[in-house]
Parts: C-alpha cells; structure tokens; sequence
C-alpha cells in the first residue's frame, strides 16, 4: 500500500503536470534515497514522484525544490536528466514537498564492479561516466541560470562547516575519528585556486541511469545536494566511494582486482577526467578523498538519527 494520499495527488498532478490523466497508483523505488522516490502510474502514464521524507528534518536537508530548480536548468543543455514537470510546495498536498518529472526507461548498476556487465565493456561504462561528470563541470553555470546557485569561492572550507553543523545536529555518540576530521580539515584546506562549477554533490554510480544495451548515461538523478563548488568534489567523491569496502548499503571496490574486472585504476579515472576536462593540477588529492568520506560520514550520521525517530514515532 502506498503512504501517498493518491486521490489528493492525482487531483493536483491533473491541474499542474501537462496531459496528466488519473487514476494513479504509485510504487516505492528500492534503495536508500534520503528523499524517497515513486513511480506514478497513471491512465496518461508512468511518471516519477520525489518527496520531502515526512516528518521533522534537519534544516536545509532534502531540498527537492533545488533538485528541480537544477533539473529545469539542465535539461536540454548536454546533461542528461530527466525532464521535469511540475514542483508543489504545498505540503496539504501529499504531506510533504514534493516534484513529478518524467519517467527514464533504463537500467541502475548498483554495484561497481559491474558484475551484469561483460568483461570487455566495463572500461567504456566507466569512461562514459568521466564524461558525463566533465560534461556537468563544463556547464557554464550563468547562461542555465544557476549563477546564484550558490557562492563561487572557498567551497571546500564552507563545505566542512556546513557539514560539521549537520553532523552535531545528528550526533548520536561521540566518534574520535570524526573529531580528527573535524580539528585537522579546516587548516589543511587548499588555498582556492578560482574553479567554479556546477557539482552534484552525490556522484556515485548508483545515482546514474543507464541505456539498457549500451555504455551510455541517459539520466543523472538524485540532485538533491547539488550547489556551485570545485569540482575536483564530485571528483573525489566517486573515488571515495570506489574505495569503499563491500557492503550492501554502498559497495565500494575496496579488496577486489581492478584489472582482473576489466575496471580503470583511479590514476586512469583521474588522467581520462583531466583530458576531457583540459585541466591538468589536482592539487592535494589525499585532502579531497579525507573530505569526502567526512561529508559521508556526516549523512550518514543525519540518515542515522532520522531513522531512530522514526522508529520511536
């Protein structure tokens, strides 16, 4: 049974979502979205519903109203997403904000090791993503109207402050490597080198939708912590999470054979990224990669916390 009111929804998509036809059923993705995500069938199709979760959350969090505002900007202009149809900011509606975008027909890789995949195709899927992530840093972020998406400069630095006030807002126990990160970061920050680009803030390889048959991304999704930053973040954030043990929430390739799977080494994924880029210095990558298992661990903390409430409700 869905915990969606479908009457009320189909009621407001009728009214907002273009050629929009009820009666409507709706069905719960799998996985762990932070901003839980349905399909939407429908008499006029299948659609894609992502929420607020319902309930009280951390200020700033699950912002489906960014995602849409980035997707509407996106969309047509070299990175695939999927095409958004309406964004309702009333609450009465469903319980929560909540936008409709369009449905992508393809397929999810949840694991990087890319077992479903043949041998010698493996290369050419991760190559595909180094290019959709240049494509998305080569965004120029003024003329898609996201220049005040965020502020330009010193984004490392607010990052770790940002994320070191969620982290306390969730704090469950006291964690010392936690601690560490937090004392060390700030002061190991590189001096801001004036790259700007539109990141998506949770570049992992289960937040992209694959062609069914081929090497080929059709749709970015999950744009929830996306904002105007250095784009060696995103960078290191999938690298991050390649280095990941296996585990079934985020399995990572920690342990396994890279070459043995046919998979790029990091060094390989880096330089592939540099030449589409046109960039050459990565500054202090052990700082990016510290970085981004910190921002890790502090959503985790916060999906942590949340949860706890809800079995407490």
């Amino acid at each position: 049974m869905s915990d969606l009111p479908l009457d009320r929804l189909s009621a407001w998509c009728e009214t907002r979502v273009p050629g929009f036809r009820g009666p409507t059923t709706a069905t719960k993705f799998k996985g762990g979205q932070s901003n839980p995500t349905y399909q939407l069938d429908a008499a006029s199709g299948t659609y894609v519903l992502r929420r607020k979760p319902f309930g009280q959350l951390l200020p700033g969090a699950h912002a489906v109203d960014r995602e849409y505002l980035v997707l509407s900007a996106l969309y047509g202009h070299g990175v695939p997403v999927a095409r958004p149809l309406a964004l309702c900011t009333d609450e009465s509606v469903i319980g929560a904000m909540f936008y409709v975008m369009a449905h992508v027909d393809g397929r999810i890789l949840w694991d990087p090791s890319l077992p479903d995949i043949a041998f010698d195709q493996r290369r050419a899927y991760y190559d595909e993503i180094m290019r959709v992530l240049a494509a998305l840093h080569g965004v120029d972020v003024g003329a898609v109207g996201l220049g005040n998406f965020g502020k330009a400069s010193h984004y490392f630095l607010r990052q770790i402050a940002t994320w070191t006030k969620q982290y306390r807002a969730s704090e469950s126990q006291r964690i010392d490597a936690m601690e560490t990160l937090i004392d060390r970061l700030p002061a190991r920050c590189p001096h801001d080198d004036g790259r700007v680009a539109l990141v998506h803030g949770d570049f992992r390889i289960d937040n992209l939708i694959w062609h069914h048959d081929q090497p080929r991304i059709i749709a970015v999704v999950d744009w929830e912590l996306a904002t105007i930053g250095h784009p060696h973040a995103d960078l290191g954030y999938f690298c991050m999470a390649l280095r990941l043990p296996r585990n079934p929430a985020l399995p990572g390739l920690a342990g396994l054979d890279r070459s043995a799977l046919g998979i790029p080494d990091e060094t390989a994924l880096i330089e592939h990224y540099q030449a589409l880029t046109r960039r050459s210095a990565i500054g202090d990558w052990p700082f990016v990669l510290a970085f981004s298992f910190f921002r890790l661990a502090a959503i985790a903390q916060g999906v942590t916390k949340r949860t706890a409430r809800q079995c407490l409700e």
